[in-house]
């Protein structure tokens, strides 16, 4: 039996690390051909050097939509058109809403929202011309519930959301479907980098701050990018062709 997603360019934003880097991995194992796409060359290199020939590196900032046009342009060149699209890069910042910097909200808006649509906007056209495409989202639990301190986050995930649910419905019929995966507390450099930030800011140890974490969760842990990446394979799998609008919690039970 031949890999279902042989002869499929698949694209990721944010593949640098963590969840994306896994994502591209997955998919590859999957068959796929996948552009690796963030603003960190570096990294970008990294990762494709794991994978192969199977991978190509495109590096943009998706804030930027005409960088992004022109990086998903280039991808388009070595491997064709894209036919599956991860919009997996995003950023979190924490401050007190009463004290939270304008550029703040702006940032967490365009990094998250923002790029996500601009990424959309890039291949939306391809896949109605050629009846097929699958999107994928990577929100985030805070895209379906609140958490103190990070406002403009939950903001923009809950906008990546309502961006999933509405274009769903705009290509029903056009076998393209678009997800949403909302992960918890994942184990990435991000959530690292949050817990040094509890640790910095409360004089908590990294237990207690990793803890603090983790009781979020019922199974009482971080989720390893690998299992994000195995809901999103699955999305873009064969048989997962009804699956069309939809949040998909990878959080322990966190939202149910």
């Amino acid at each position: 039996m031949g890999a279902p997603l042989q002869g499929r360019h698949a694209l990721v934003t944010g593949a640098g690390r963590g969840i994306g880097a896994a994502i591209a991995a997955r998919l590859v194992a999957e068959g796929a051909r996948v552009t690796l796409l963030s603003r960190t060359q570096s990294q970008l290199d990294q990762v494709a050097a794991a994978l192969g020939s199977s991978a190509q590196t495109a590096c943009a900032d998706i804030t930027d939509l005409q960088a992004t046009r022109r990086a998903f342009e280039q991808a388009a060149l070595a491997f064709g058109p894209v036919d599956v699209l991860i919009n997996n890069a995003g950023r979190a910042q924490s401050a007190p809403t009463r004290r939270a910097p304008e550029e703040l909200w702006h940032t967490m808006l365009a990094v998250n929202l923002t790029g996500t649509y601009y990424g959309i906007r890039a291949v939306l056209p391809g896949m109605l011309e050629r009846n097929f495409g699958r999107i994928v989202n990577v929100a985030s639990t805070a895209g379906v519930r609140g958490y103190p301190y990070v406002a403009a986050y939950c903001a923009a995930k809950h906008g990546v959301i309502g961006l999933t649910r509405a274009l769903a419905l705009e290509v029903a019929q056009r076998n393209i479907t678009v997800n949403a995966v909302c992960p918890g507390y994942t184990d990435t450099d991000l959530v690292r980098e949050s817990i040094a930030n509890i640790e910095q800011t409360t004089g908590r140890s990294f237990e207690a701050a990793r803890a603090a974490l983790t009781k979020a969760n019922p199974q009482g842990r971080l989720v390893q990018p690998a299992e994000v990446a195995n809901a999103v394979a699955w999305l873009c799998l064969p048989g997962a062709e009804a699956i069309t609008g939809q949040s998909i919690a990878v959080a322990g039970g966190e939202v149910m």
